[in-house]
């Protein structure tokens, strides 16, 4: 698995690459904690190239789900792929967070929740 970040205006945008299972799960942890950290409020995470996730995987997402509804913080994932979208439904998560298709529509997305 390969995650990097970037920093473009003010969006914090996480990319995913390959799969996110109990040992790789860790720096995707350490990137959204840093994240959270420096007080970033619109996060998007570009699922375009996840081909797997894990429950490790999606246990890291579900313990952001406070911090990011108490900081009122726009959080989307995008391009995800209807086979990992679909663990993410199976499990509810599709209920806690929110995705969208496309860039274009996460950005608005995002733009939406941090007002």
């Amino acid at each position: 698995m390969k995650i990097t970040s970037s920093k473009t205006e003010d969006l914090f945008i996480v990319q995913i690459e390959g799969e996110v299972d109990a040992s790789s799960s860790i720096d995707l942890d350490t990137v959204l904690d840093k994240a959270l950290a420096n007080n970033e409020l619109k996060i998007l995470v570009d699922c375009e190239k996840l081909s797997y996730i894990s429950s490790a995987g999606l246990g890291v997402f579900m313990s952001y789900i406070q911090d990011i509804n108490e900081k009122r913080i726009g959080f989307v994932l995008y391009n995800v792929t209807d086979k990992v979208h679909n663990v993410f439904r199976i499990l509810g998560l599709d209920q806690l967070l929110n995705f969208e298709e496309n860039k274009e529509k996460a950005i608005k997305k995002v733009n939406e929740l941090s007002n």
